[in-house]
């Protein structure tokens, strides 16, 4: 069993900047993923590091802007977001336990944490 707990969400204005944190607890052996839901759409894939931390995945909104990192000695995934924009606006979740191929779909996750809203003020 996993536990994921997000933090470092908030209100910013466009072009700014917000680091997110997953603190993970159990087995962490795993990708981390990010996904993310706007109000009245569906959750959508955003990046994905490897279990080694040596490959990741980015959306082609966010590459470029964003940085998914993870430091397992302190169990914890990061989302590392630049250059927001208002359509950055979302509930922001993170992910792992992957049993997929490819780790950029929801139903690949086996858990996932409560999310963390972020806004984006224009």
């Amino acid at each position: 069993q996993v536990q994921l707990v997000e933090s470092g969400g908030g209100l910013v204005q466009a072009g700014g900047s917000l680091r997110l944190s997953c603190a993970a607890s159990g087995r962490t052996a795993s990708n981390y993923g990010w996904f993310r839901q706007a109000p009245g759409k569906e959750r959508e894939f955003v990046a994905t590091i490897t279990r080694s931390g040596r490959s990741t995945f980015y959306a082609d909104s966010v590459e470029g802007r964003f940085t998914i990192a993870r430091d397992d000695a302190k169990n914890t995934g990061y989302l590392q977001m630049n250059s927001l924009k208002p359509e950055d606006t979302a509930v922001y979740y993170c992910a792992m336990g992957c049993l997929g191929s490819g780790c950029r779909k929801s139903h690949e996750y086996a858990y996932w944490g409560q999310g963390t809203q972020v806004t984006v003020s224009s």
